[in-house]
């Protein structure tokens, strides 16, 4: 039975990764910060007793900031394979956090590179390593961006990503690492955060039709961006890590929608006319915008044999049909006298 280690196991690509690795036959171990409440929902659903003899998932409390830690985890589970998924993932929140994102995001992978460094050479295992890169990494360069495209980051998120990326690249070259970085662009699902801008396009727009909310507030509608379905792009993950040599995949579907494309489809899918309940806040704007990410990933499907199963209004229609549910569970406990934070 193969190991797989995830940090940021749980993420909405955590979670999606956990699952098809589960089917796969693995055994898959994840890294959890410590906080007095439980962070776990989005794997609540796949977690069973760990005295079950039968359990193939186990999580362990660590922290990409904590060197240590990392590699006290990585001897005791002797994975095959590692996915670090561990980021401050929010490009705004980013300006904000910049020092905090650059030690998440960037030292953080060279930390598990370092701890994945030190336990091949003291165990003689081979062990496969992917780092989850982002479409951000481009930022202002035309699209279509490919492997080829010279990275031109607009946030310190994106700065701290193309960091992370090529400390895989001199791994794997100075170390003879079996590392592979995936530029996934942007992929959404009914599990994203409630802050990025597609949840919470489809979490408002379902308490507005069901009358719990009357107006929410968005920033640049013109951005473009190649969205994709979290669900399928976890696929490309495990397959870069199952090929003879390990290297660098750009995963796209390959069409650019604008954010208000997004808010269009959605609001005509609920029912709901956004004009008459969308504001403009400017604290939602970037200082330095990203216009137009849109991938090739010609390299991916003809290497890796890959391609995006969940087309664009599919992708949009789960999640609202997703964020309705939970609305109508809201609105049912707010019938019956409990409090809900709208």
């Amino acid at each position: 039975m193969k190991k797989a280690l995830i940090t940021g196991i749980t993420g909405q690509d955590g979670s999606f990764l956990t699952e098809f690795l589960l089917d796969k036959g693995y055994q898959v171990h994840g890294i959890v910060r410590r906080a007095s409440t439980f962070n776990t929902d989005r794997i609540r659903h796949l977690y069973h007793d760990p005295h079950d003899p039968e359990t193939r998932l186990f999580l362990h409390y660590g922290d990409v900031t904590d060197a240590s830690g990392l590699r006290h985890v990585l001897e005791k589970v002797q994975p095959d394979e590692i996915y670090n998924l561990a980021a401050q993932s929010h490009v705004r929140v980013s300006f904000d956090q910049s020092e905090y994102t650059a030690d998440v995001v960037a030292t953080g992978a060279l930390r598990v590179l370092e701890a994945l460094r030190h336990h091949v050479h003291e165990s003689g295992r081979a062990v496969r390593y992917y780092q989850a890169g982002s479409s951000e990494m481009f930022g202002a360069a035309p699209p279509p961006q490919s492997e080829g495209t010279a990275f031109y980051p607009r946030s310190p998120y994106a700065v701290a990503k193309v960091a992370a990326h090529w400390y895989g690249v001199n791994y794997r070259e100075a170390y003879g690492l079996f590392v592979a970085n995936g530029i996934l662009f942007n992929h959404e699902s009914e599990r994203r955060g409630e802050t990025f801008v597609t949840r919470k396009i489809t979490r408002s727009l379902g308490r507005i039709k069901l009358g719990l909310m009357d107006k929410f507030y968005l920033g640049n509608l013109e951005s473009r961006r190649d969205w994709g379905y979290a669900g399928d792009y976890v696929e490309a993950m495990w397959l870069m890590l199952q090929q003879e040599a390990a290297g660098d995949y750009v995963v796209a579907t390959g069409e650019a929608h604008s954010v208000k494309e997004f808010l269009e489809l959605a609001a005509e899918y609920a029912g709901v006319d956004w004009t008459k309940c969308v504001g403009t806040d400017p604290r939602y704007f970037r200082p330095t915008e990203v216009d137009s990410l849109c991938g090739d990933s010609s390299r991916a499907r003809a290497k890796l044999g890959w391609k995006p199963k969940v087309s664009f209004p599919e992708l949009v229609r789960k999640m609202v049909d997703c964020d309705m549910e939970l609305a109508r569970r809201e609105r049912t406990l707010l019938a019956a006298g409990h409090a809900v934070h709208i």
